[in-house]
């Protein structure tokens, strides 16, 4: 008689990944950006729990002791690595839900390798099974990744922590002559120029550990009070002092926070066109940066969810081709 031990330790194995699976399409529900990534979310973890039934009905059948302990680490396993997250920008975590699901793809395939060898058809049928599965959640998290790349927003949003994870890490990464010389001093300026805004920055260079934490702080405090009017008059008087990338700078920090103008967004007469009618003209833009103005004005103003699933689906295409995935 063959043994079988080696596929009951990978079933064991697989059930605590497909637990930690499951939670995590859970958690990763309310980040959802549309209704539509809502509801793949959810049919996600709804097959992950299926999945699960089946590997624990395969390791009954194969004599394994019925098991109450894996599906409670596997929680354990996400809600944990939901914690640790938090302190890491989206495209950390996406890439962390990428490995499992590689892990995942890699252990059911040598399954399947171990099926055969044990002849043990109805384990290799589960096995396909569960390629097929994770063949297509790597794809799908390839795509959403591409999307963050491309600079459009993905079908995931950030959580509060994570965007301000994801915002000190980029600055950690920029030129000090940025961070120091272009938004810093096109801020500062307004302060000095002396004109009244309807909220302040200072105290915040008491803090400062290093760049990211100072630029860090000084958009908290100017969302907090006087956002849209502090960073407009930053960017009017970098524009007048002739500095164009402090302009260019504190702009594209405006419309990251969703202060952003009809007359900014890349489809003219926007305001005063139809859902349908906005839906086919998304089809024609090819720049994710533009998408994502959209997105973050429709989001702001009407927030009508077909225009931003529209949207949204159009940063889809342009991230999938960027990797190579068909339609």
């Amino acid at each position: 008689m063959t043994d079988t031990t080696p596929i009951v330790h990978q079933l064991r194995a697989l059930l605590l990944l497909t637990q930690t699976e499951e939670q995590v399409a859970r958690v990763r529900i309310g980040q959802a950006r549309t209704d539509a990534v809502r509801r793949e979310l959810t049919q996600n973890a709804d097959h992950a729990a299926e999945r699960t039934r089946a590997i624990t009905d395969e390791l009954r059948r194969l004599g394994g002791v019925p098991d109450v302990v894996t599906p409670a680490l596997g929680r354990l396993s996400a809600v944990v690595k939901s914690a640790l997250e938090q302190a890491e920008p989206i495209t950390e975590a996406l890439l962390q839900d990428l490995s499992l699901e590689h892990q995942l793809l890699d252990r059911a395939t040598y399954l399947k390798v171990l099926a055969d060898t044990a002849e043990q058809p109805k384990v290799r049928a589960l096995a396909e099974r569960l390629i097929t599965a994770h063949s297509a959640t790597v794809e799908w998290l390839t795509v959403v990744l591409a999307e963050e790349a491309l600079g459009g927003p993905a079908a995931l949003r950030a959580t509060p922590l994570q965007r301000a994870a994801g915002g000190a890490t980029r600055l950690v990464n920029l030129p000090v002559r940025f961070a120091t010389n272009t938004v810093n001093r096109a801020v500062d300026t307004a302060q000095q120029a002396g004109e009244q805004t309807t909220g302040t920055i200072s105290g915040v260079v008491d803090n400062v550990v290093d760049k990211a934490t100072y630029f860090t702080g000084a958009v908290r405090e100017t969302l907090t009070v006087g956002r849209v009017a502090s960073l407009r008059r930053a960017e009017r008087i970098a524009k007048r002092d002739g500095n164009k990338s402090a302009a260019e700078a504190v702009a594209a920090t405006r419309r990251e926070l969703g202060d952003v103008t009809a007359d900014e967004l890349p489809i003219k007469g926007y305001d005063s066109m139809a859902t349908a009618e906005i839906a086919k003209a998304v089809k024609e833009l090819d720049d994710a940066q533009d998408l994502r103005t959209l997105i973050r004005y429709e989001e702001t103003h009407k927030a009508r969810a077909s225009v931003v699933s529209a949207a949204q689906a159009q940063v889809a295409r342009l991230a999938k081709e960027a990797v190579g995935v068909s339609e």
